[in-house]
């Protein structure tokens, strides 16, 4: 990979990999340094990362570092944040749909943190079975597996079911 091509991959990728850092936990500034520890390593190795595989390298190394800097600090941060809403017509909906995402944020702290992980992989970023197993680095069969049971896992906390 030449590093005029790391920019044009690169640059709408940053944003995506921050904002699942936060989601997995890591508060926004430690989440910007994670981002810019990744770009630099990404720098460092770009003669050695196959183009095709960019992606799941970066999200592979963005991970790493954020897990690194979890047993460091011996604790995972998981906010409850109000996320951007677009505009609706009634403000009830937007209460609603606020406290919805409260709600799953609140049960997706819950999880066990590599359920948490598919789940966001899957239905945020909405990547395939493929890139996760790409990413995380098991068979396309494991992927699916954990998503069948962290979806269980998920449904049961949601409904208020005791596990």
């Amino acid at each position: 990979m030449e590093p005029g091509q790391l920019h044009q991959i690169l640059q709408p990728k940053l944003t995506e990999i921050r904002k699942y850092l936060i989601r997995l936990g890591a508060n926004p500034a430690d989440a910007e340094d994670i981002v810019q520890d990744t770009v630099y390593k990404a720098f460092l190795y770009i003669g050695s990362i196959e183009a095709n595989k960019f992606s799941a390298w970066l999200y592979k190394v963005a991970i790493n570092r954020y897990y690194d800097l979890c047993r460091r600090n011996k604790w995972i941060q998981v906010p409850i944040e109000s996320v951007q809403i677009a505009d609706m017509d009634l403000p009830e909906d937007k209460l609603l749909q606020q406290e919805k995402r409260e709600d799953i944020d609140s049960v997706l702290a819950d999880l066990l943190p590599h359920h948490k992980q598919l789940l966001i992989m899957k239905y945020e970023l909405e990547l395939s079975y493929q890139e996760i197993s790409d990413l995380l680095g098991v068979k396309v069969e494991n992927v699916k597996s954990g998503l069948f049971q962290a979806r269980k896992q998920f449904q049961r906390r949601y409904r208020g079911d005791v596990e």
